[in-house]
């Protein structure tokens, strides 16, 4: 088959080299990305292509794999330049957004939701799926990399997992920075780490690897956690946890280029305090 990956960033890029892995020709919409982006499609034998009417005019397939407030209004484009083939969305969205896609692509809309790092090593990377098509879609993927699983249930099931995964992981995360920051701030630091050692002794070692971690990466985070606010008050339940993390990531977003973010410029960031 002939498969398309909007768009091939750090994670597209390997889910785009499974489909190629698992037998397909696999294209991508070169116009309006980077030279980053054409690096890493041109190393994992992608097929550039133009403009998005030559991109659905081509495939059987498209896999939407962009930050979680482009989602809709990629899936927009695709609908409007014509596309009628399936349709997986595996952006970290809520069910809700799910939902609202698959209202506007149609029963071609396949839910998708990735739990891990890019997959460059098996064992590592979980591709989530739900839908009418889920199977179909499944079966587009025999890479061993990249572990496929169809969730029971409806489109939105698989948005779903990935919301209730990352609020844990990314949501923690957040606020293990943030506690590093308030005792930074109030000067209990060195105590703080000291209490750690006698009653939580992996805390002071995994807060400073969640910095070096995340802070180049944390520009990414913070729609992901609005998508994750806004999937548990649509619930019912309290969203402000999330949204406070969505505003600990924002405030790192200044560290994207940063090669080597120590725990020092992470606080410092977080704080308002950077120094020149």
């Amino acid at each position: 088959m002939k498969l398309g990956v909007l768009h091939p960033g750090a994670m597209g890029v390997t889910i785009g080299a499974a489909l190629k892995a698992s037998g397909h020709e696999v294209l991508w919409l070169k116009e309006g990305r980077g030279e980053e982006t054409v690096r890493r499609a041109a190393e994992a034998g992608l097929v550039s292509v133009p403009a998005i009417g030559e991109l659905v005019g081509q495939c059987a397939g498209l896999v939407s794999i962009c930050p979680p407030h482009a989602a809709t209004a990629v899936a927009a484009a695709v609908k409007q330049a014509g596309f009628t083939g399936s349709y997986l969305d595996a952006n970290a969205v809520a069910p809700a957004t799910a939902r609202q896609i698959h209202e506007l692509i149609g029963d071609t809309f396949v839910d998708g939701g990735i739990v891990g790092p890019p997959a460059l090593r098996p064992g590592t990377t979980r591709l989530y799926l739900s839908g009418h098509d889920a199977e179909a879609v499944a079966g587009w993927f025999s890479d061993d990399v990249l572990g496929v699983h169809v969730v029971s249930g409806p489109a939105g099931a698989a948005s779903a997992l990935k919301m209730c995964y990352a609020a844990y992981t990314k949501g923690t995360s957040a606020l293990l920075l943030a506690i590093r920051a308030l005792a930074e701030a109030e000067g209990v630091g060195p105590s703080l780490l000291e209490e750690w050692q006698r009653s939580q002794p992996d805390l002071s070692a995994r807060s400073e690897a969640t910095a070096r971690g995340t802070a180049a990466k944390a520009w990414r985070f913070v729609g992901e956690m609005e998508e994750i606010a806004a999937s548990f008050t649509a619930r019912g339940l309290p969203g402000g946890f999330h949204l406070a993390a969505a505003d600990i990531y924002q405030r790192m977003a200044e560290l994207k280029n940063d090669a080597a973010p120590d725990l020092e410029k992470v606080l410092e960031a977080i704080l308002h305090q950077r120094r020149d």
